[in-house]
């Protein structure tokens, strides 16, 4: 989905036929000032999202970034000042915190492990554990905070995983006929052992996903790759645990997480009434 559409699907689930309470209460003629400010530290991301949203409510929003998108900033931060319609401020509150708060919270987990494993040469990648409808506006934000997409979807890359192994007869059945049958994707195999990895680059596999290995298996896999394929770890690795999984000479550390369970950052609207 595209950002009007999440925006106005977004909107007519919390609007509906009318907000009732700002009807009742503001002059329809009244116009106000927003400001959003930052609570907790973190990484802001989805302005984009934010001004949308208030912008399908009065497009005659006039709109000024307080500061950057991507950038770790401390709470107190202001992020976005809004001029417009106060009944459209009003009715557009919850919808543009929501996705601004998640997707910020999607760049500030990022950038978490971003920065744990600063100095490794591993890159931090997302997963396709993402919110339904929300997938290109979260891999966004995981850009924002320093991380790397991995596929957007099952269409653009061929990730063959155990339940494709055991429906197609085996590993190297499995890569043949990918390859037959498109030759031009990225192809990476699932590996879970040592059997399974020399399956893999035996049949010419260029990337490999180590499947659930500590650390000390990640560098025994390393050892024995020995640089014929891309190494990727996945599986279980927290925010604790990932500095010590970015072992020498893996390339990858793929993060479900990302998407899946990022906090929403603390944000807050302040409105005032403009003359």
């Amino acid at each position: 989905m595209e950002l009007p559409e999440i925006v106005e699907a977004a909107l007519g689930e919390d609007v509906g036929s009318g907000d009732a309470t700002t009807l009742a209460t503001v002059d329809a003629a009244a116009r106000a000032r927003a400001t959003i400010t930052q609570k907790a530290p973190g990484v802001v991301f989805g302005l984009d999202a934010a001004e949308a949203t208030f912008a399908q409510l009065d497009p005659a929003a006039a709109f000024e970034r307080l500061s950057p998108e991507g950038v770790w900033q401390e709470p107190g931060t202001q992020v976005l000042r809004i001029d417009g319609s106060a009944r459209a401020l009003l009715s557009g509150e919850r919808v543009a915190l929501n996705l601004l708060q998640r997707l910020s919270g999607v760049a500030t987990m990022t950038a978490r492990y971003v920065r744990a494993v600063e100095g490794t040469g591993v890159q931090i990648l997302d997963t396709r554990k993402t919110t339904p409808g929300l997938r290109t506006l979260e891999k966004a934000a995981v850009r924002a905070g320093g991380g790397t997409n991995h596929r957007t979807g099952l269409y653009d890359a061929i990730l063959i995983k155990e339940n494709h192994i055991a429906a197609a007869g085996g590993i190297a059945a499995a890569i043949e006929r990918a390859r037959g049958s498109y030759p031009d994707l990225a192809l990476e195999v699932e590996v879970r052992n040592p059997d399974e990895i020399e399956q893999a680059l035996a049949a010419g596999a260029p990337r490999l996903l180590l499947d659930n290995m500590d650390p000390g298996r990640l560098r025994a896999a390393v050892e024995q790759v020995a640089g014929r394929a891309e190494l990727e770890a996945s599986g279980g690795i927290t925010l604790e645990t990932v500095r010590a999984h970015a072992v020498e000479g893996l390339h990858f550390i793929s993060v479900g997480a990302l998407t899946h369970s990022a906090p929403a950052l603390d944000l807050s609207l302040i409105l005032e009434p403009l003359p």
